[in-house]
């Protein structure tokens, strides 16, 4: 697998510049008119039928609902996401209400698109956000008690970065994105 550390010329700045900090600066807070244009990027962003199956739950420290996160976090999480200046529990609604019965194939792939815009968001704001699954889903689903119809995908932890990218920040070349699933070996490296 190549893997190109710088992208290619042209990519729009906040893309080229974001990255998964291990590290939050703890000073630095999320204020409330900073969650407000967080979740309205995410709120913008397109769905399959404009269905828009996202929610989140949002905790920043010394608040309630962090205190409620915590303890879910997994012990490889905890230190850092800890630090950050805001927790955000993703979720989407796969389910019609009532029922079995699938409510969008497209669910999880729309509740992406939504964290994306966040993420984007966060980077036009000088934060950095890190997505992450290492937590307790069964007792964070216990702890929050969503509807029947809606599914906590993941957690977002978004502050302002207290490292840089490492080093390697290997990604599988534009050519491999377009014969990955037709290729006879993608691991091959040069």
């Amino acid at each position: 697998m190549r893997h190109d550390q710088e992208p290619s010329g042209g990519i729009y700045p906040l893309l080229a510049g974001r990255f998964s900090p291990y590290r939050f600066d703890p000073s630095v807070t999320v204020d409330d008119a900073g969650l407000r244009l967080l979740l309205e990027a995410a709120r913008w962003a397109p769905s399959a039928g404009n269905s828009q199956p996202w929610a989140f739950f949002t905790g920043r420290p010394g608040e309630p609902e962090h205190d409620r996160l915590l303890p879910h976090l997994a012990p490889s999480s905890a230190p850092w996401a800890t630090q950050a200046g805001l927790l955000v529990v993703t979720l989407t609604r796969r389910y019609v209400e009532g029922t079995q019965l699938l409510y969008s194939e497209f669910a999880d792939y729309d509740l992406g698109q939504a964290v994306a815009h966040m993420t984007v968001q966060a980077r036009a704001m000088g934060l950095a956000a890190h997505q992450f699954r290492a937590f307790d889903l069964e007792r964070l689903t216990e702890e929050l008690d969503p509807n029947p119809d809606w599914a906590i995908i993941s957690m977002i932890a978004v502050g302002a970065a207290a490292d840089r990218p490492a080093g390697d920040r290997g990604r599988r070349s534009v050519a491999q994105l377009c014969s990955a699933p037709w290729a006879a070996s993608e691991q091959t490296l040069p």
